[in-house]
């Protein structure tokens, strides 16, 4: 359990040696960078744990998107689509571009495509060799 939460502290702290002797008051400062960056983890990862949010993600892996076109691939009223995109953009996950009255979607973080491909790894691709049921 020590090496597991020694290596989740690593992520959450950029350029962090790993090795033990620091001093106390740069342990301090290490504290404190390790809880903004956790908080800056949670709030990615909250954003990802709405289920439309994440297919709007998955979606938007795809390529950019208008919100006519959300609609019709998450079979949801415009208002919810609307509300789920305001959140992705506040977390700065997705960006856009107006075209007339049309106004269009794309995934604006590397981390959002990254996280989403890992994701589409771990539970959408099908391992080699495997047939889909029908």
């Amino acid at each position: 359990m020590d090496t597991i939460l020694n290596g989740i502290g690593q992520i959450l702290r950029p350029g962090a040696s790993g090795g033990a002797g620091g001093k106390a008051a740069g342990a301090d400062v290490e504290t404190e960078e390790m809880v903004s960056h956790a908080g800056e983890a949670s709030s990615f990862l909250k954003a990802l744990g709405h289920e439309g949010r994440l297919m709007i993600l998955c979606h938007l892996a795809g390529g950019e998107k208008s919100v006519t076109e959300l609609e019709r691939l998450l079979n949801a009223r415009q208002a919810s689509v609307s509300q789920q995109l305001a959140r992705l953009r506040l977390e700065g996950l997705v960006s856009y571009r107006r075209e007339g009255k049309t106004i269009y979607y794309s995934l604006a973080s590397g981390k959002a495509r990254q996280t989403i491909e890992l994701l589409y790894q771990m539970f959408c691709a099908r391992p080699e060799g495997t047939e889909t049921s029908n």
